[in-house]
């Protein structure tokens, strides 16, 4: 078991969300069907890879650009129950299944925001986004919705999940980024091109 500190109740919460999500995906696509075999390998635990680089403290405020389905945040919610998560998106109705899947399964440190993140003007600890775009445009996204007030054992910041090759994307940030190889934390072959960008902002 790669968190063998989970609590028996978030266990509970993980095995459910299958279920949730097969359920909804019938009515509402928010994951790729031909894929959906792959859900806990492709979506629980590629999010839950940022457990593996930071362990959020209480109390902290992290924000989820372009979460599409409820990734990595609602994995991320559950196994930081203390911490609280807002999960953003353009797409209504898949807001609304990431409301009525955290209802359903009492995860209560959600909150769902419907707007695009270049409008928004709120501050978070840190900003969490998956392939949502090039690197370089996603950090002009959110720049300014980062805090200063750092309380955490990492400073305040990015952390951005995306496969393959983009060091193009990365040039402007060689000097401040750390990258983290997800194949170091997780074994399965598809994590060997997956990898965490980390930025912190001072």
């Amino acid at each position: 078991m790669y968190f063998p500190h989970i609590e028996e109740w978030q266990i509970d919460i993980f095995s459910k969300l299958y279920n949730e999500y097969n359920n909804w995906n019938a009515k509402i696509n928010v994951i790729s069907r031909k894929d959906f075999h792959n859900f806990y390998k492709h979506h629980v635990l590629s999010s839950l890879s940022i457990a593996k680089v930071i362990n959020f403290h209480p109390r902290t405020h992290i924000l989820d650009v372009g979460t599409g389905g409820g990734f990595p945040g609602i994995p991320l919610a559950i196994m930081f129950p203390d911490s609280k998560f807002y999960l953003m998106d353009s797409t209504l109705k898949k807001l609304k299944v990431i409301k009525e899947i955290s209802k359903t399964l009492e995860i209560r440190n959600i909150e769902v925001l419907h707007e695009r993140v270049e409008k928004h003007k709120k501050k978070y600890d840190f900003v969490l986004g998956r392939a949502v775009t090039k690197f370089f445009n996603f950090v002009e996204w959110v720049e300014d919705n980062i805090n200063n007030d750092h309380k955490n054992d990492l400073k305040n910041g990015i952390f951005y999940l995306k496969g393959g090759t983009f060091d193009e994307e990365l040039k402007g940030y060689k000097n401040q980024i750390t990258t983290y190889h997800i194949h170091h934390f997780f074994k399965e072959e598809f994590f060997e091109s997956k990898k965490i960008i980390y930025l912190p902002f001072e």
